[in-house]
């Protein structure tokens, strides 16, 4: 793989993942509920995600499973399915005010009740595997980077490498952003507010899966 092409991957990718969708706004209402740290479970979970799914794309797994009849229209409907009901959750959430206080700060943040890292690690993890636009990011856009002449699994390993690394830095910035969020979540009413504008914006990506074509 030439220099200049890894450095038009490097660019496209952190164009592409900097825009906001699910994964990103999952991290920042993690960050928001439970302070920085106690957020990258969720973060490790949607990145396990991308770097199971895009592995996949390495050997060749996405493009049988889009080869397979109706295949990729069960996982389209199923993330459908997911994010809309993670809208109407947030939409419904408790609207008691956060805890910006000594025990949320960045080191802290009491996770939710009832809710292990274990759980929110799985709810990352469903919400970057339940987006079906990952796949056909994989499918159709990794595969392009690659010089067939040359031996493909390394070529698949740094981009995959520097994916991931990009994908962290990102949901860094919005965990953060969340943080600095949290600090104006002090009244029910703008919680309120927040939870149902997350809420109405999970739903709209839920619906613009329904757009989602395979390429």
């Amino acid at each position: 793989m030439a220099l200049h092409t890894w450095w038009l991957f490097v660019g496209a990718v952190f164009l592409l993942s900097g825009t906001p969708g699910p994964n990103m706004l999952h991290i920042m209402t993690r960050s928001v509920d439970m302070g920085l740290r106690r957020s990258i479970a969720a973060m490790a979970g949607c990145l396990t995600a991308v770097v199971i799914v895009l592995a996949a794309s390495a050997a060749g797994l996405t493009t049988l499973l889009l080869a397979l009849p109706g295949a990729f229209e069960v996982i389209r409907y199923l993330g459908v399915a997911y994010l809309l009901f993670l809208g109407i959750k947030a939409w419904r959430a408790d609207v008691a005010p956060v805890d910006v206080g000594g025990g949320a700060g960045v080191g802290g943040g009491a996770l939710s009740p009832g809710l292990s890292r274990g759980a929110v690690f799985r709810g990352g993890f469903l919400i970057g595997i339940s987006n079906p636009k990952l796949i056909l990011f994989a499918v159709a856009f990794l595969p392009q980077f690659i010089n067939p002449a040359k031996a493909q699994v390394p070529q698949f390993a740094i981009l995959v490498g520097s994916f991931a690394v990009i994908e962290a830095m990102w949901y860094g910035v919005y965990a953060l952003g969340g943080r600095s969020l949290s600090r104006h979540l002090g009244r029910p009413n703008v919680k309120r507010a927040f939870n149902r504008a997350t809420g109405a914006i999970f739903m709209g990506f839920g619906l613009m899966l329904l757009k989602v074509k395979p390429a």
